[in-house]
């Protein structure tokens, strides 16, 4: 089994670029409507326009906030690339909620806030930091 999170938002290309750019990560199919973000050939998150509907419907109310309440898009990181992922946070200007830190788990993490609202975490493998 593999998760493929969808969350939506009201700009998918920029939202695309920012994650490209954050993830380093790549569009695996592009548009305005609808994304596939994958690395290293796995699909890692799909972004969709809040007003377009296709054929389920209304996936959402983009009027209800904060997007995602209660829900934190997880990304682990290699080491290296958690460090390159922190420094590009700090390039997009991306706003910060917990600073890169130490955990009780032995690991890296640090708390963003996308463009849209959505709580992302940047995190480097358990124990990578014992």
């Amino acid at each position: 089994m593999q998760l493929q999170p969808l969350i939506c938002v009201h700009d998918v290309e920029a939202s695309s670029r920012w994650y490209q750019r954050l993830l380093g990560c790549q569009s695996d199919h592009g548009g305005r409507e609808y994304e596939r973000l994958v690395r290293d050939g796995r699909l890692i998150l799909q972004l969709h326009r809040w007003d377009v509907m296709h054929q389920h419907g209304p996936l959402g109310d983009p009027d209800l906030k904060p997007y995602g309440n209660g829900v934190l898009l997880w990304f682990e990181l290699e080491l290296d690339d958690f460090e390159a992922a922190v420094a590009r946070s700090v390039e997009l200007n991306a706003e910060c909620l917990k600073p890169r830190h130490r955990t009780e788990n032995a690991h890296y993490e640090c708390w963003l806030q996308d463009p849209e609202g959505y709580t992302i975490v940047l995190a480097s493998p358990l124990g990578s930091a014992a």
